[in-house]
């Protein structure tokens, strides 16, 4: 169905069409060759897109969360690797406009303006074996002079093949507060890094998503950004992080999923079934699943933008919202998907059309984290009231003046 859109928003998701009508030009080739798109990183640098999220007085788009929800559904309708890699940059590059915004810490607008004129491309590469959800690390950290000492290793490195700039996490053992997981940014080109050519996957595979290990790296300490005690929950994570990452990432699978239902309606209507009420019946089913989960979204970024969500919440409850926005739009992502190909038949098992990648590709939403494992742990034990782990409120100076909403009874 036809979104209602803002003028402003219009803007950036026909800009974000444009790309994806070129990107899926060559999203075959690469998918084919499990090759690096770098060229549609040139061409998204050239039109703007690397500064999406960046504040306009900062040189930026000046897009907000819900702005870049919209674009990155578009944009995966064309090229899901390339949105879901761009992700990795457009989601930490608004997280960090948000904490500028309530600090205006002057490292930070340095870090937005090389972001918008395209001299900086950013990239959250945190994940670890056997810690998702960022509440520990295997990564270790030691204290030096200046700053730390960091070994370990990362999974899933999304845009490790061009990014010049990424942040990641590691575990300090604090002597003064004890077990500590630390935020810190690093060069791409810092002594020590490894990228180990790992990414041989069913789908996804032009992110080039490969491992890599950090041996005795250097952390300067103005390189950290943020600190927790380890294994709680954290309201600074919740606000940028996690409110952040959880519905851009589910943005992309439910846009793969919205380019496939295209792909099926364009061959329902040539092959002369749209009488079929069969197909009426799939059709009807998709987009309840779609519009679901954009109504999802819709609500996220609106408890987002007010602050409400991460303000006005207890941590863990604040969580498993932000969580809800990506696992309702991957599972219903995987199930238009699959509704698509009942409805193209035999022709959407050739490689030779877009249905076959996307049906591969979607599949990788609903094992990121959160896992939909580890997402009905986190819902089952809040909705009883089960807390998971101690949380870390967010700190005063980054709340919001009022959000203007308040808590309902459950």
């Amino acid at each position: 169905m036809e979104q209602c859109l803002t003028p402003r928003q219009r803007e950036f998701v026909e800009l974000a069409g444009r790309l994806a009508d070129e990107f899926a030009g060559r999203a075959a080739e690469h998918d084919r060759d499990g090759s690096f798109p770098f060229e549609n990183y040139e061409r998204m640098r050239e039109e703007g897109y690397l500064g999406l999220t960046v504040p306009e007085e900062l040189g930026g788009m000046g897009a907000g969360l819900h702005d870049l929800i919209l674009a990155q559904e578009r944009l995966a309708a064309g090229d899901g690797s390339t949105a879901l890699a761009v992700s990795m940059h457009v989601s930490p590059i608004g997280q960090l406009a948000s904490l500028w915004r309530a600090s205006g810490d002057e490292r930070l607008a340095d870090v937005l303006r090389r972001a918008a004129d395209g001299r900086l491309v950013y990239a959250s590469m945190s994940a670890e074996p056997g810690d998702p959800i960022l509440m520990s690390s295997t990564t270790t950290a030691r204290a030096v002079d200046g700053g730390y000492r960091v070994s370990g290793k990362k999974i899933f490195g999304t845009e490790s093949a061009v990014c010049t700039d990424f942040s990641t996490r590691a575990l300090l053992d604090d002597p003064e507060s004890g077990p500590t997981v630390i935020f810190f940014r690093l060069p791409r080109d810092v002594e020590g890094m490894t990228v180990k050519e790992t990414w041989d996957v069913m789908g996804m595979r032009a992110t080039q998503s490969n491992d890599f290990e950090l041996d005795d790296v250097f952390v300067a300490e103005e390189d950290v950004f943020h600190r927790y005690p380890a294994n709680h929950f954290d309201g600074t994570m919740l606000k940028t992080v996690w409110g952040w990452a959880m519905p851009t990432f589910g943005a992309v699978y439910l846009g793969i999923a919205a380019g496939a239902m295209a792909f099926a309606r364009e061959l329902a209507l040539k092959m002369k079934k749209a009488h079929n009420p069969e197909v009426q019946h799939l059709f009807a089913e998709m987009e309840v699943l779609l519009e679901t989960a954009r109504a999802v979204f819709h609500r996220h970024a609106h408890e987002m933008e007010t602050g409400a969500l991460y303000a006005e919440l207890p941590v863990q409850e604040g969580m498993a919202k932000a969580v809800l926005t990506k696992y309702v739009a991957t599972n219903n992502a995987c199930a238009i998907v699959d509704r698509a190909l009942h409805v193209v038949g035999g022709a959407g098992y050739f490689r030779r059309f877009p249905l076959e990648r996307m049906y591969r590709d979607v599949r990788a939403g609903p094992i990121m984290p959160y896992t939909n494992l580890e997402a009905h742990d986190l819902f089952g034990r809040t909705s009883l009231g089960i807390e998971i782990a101690p949380a870390v409120p967010l700190p005063d100076a980054h709340r919001p003046r009022t959000s203007g909403i308040e808590r309902t009874v459950r």
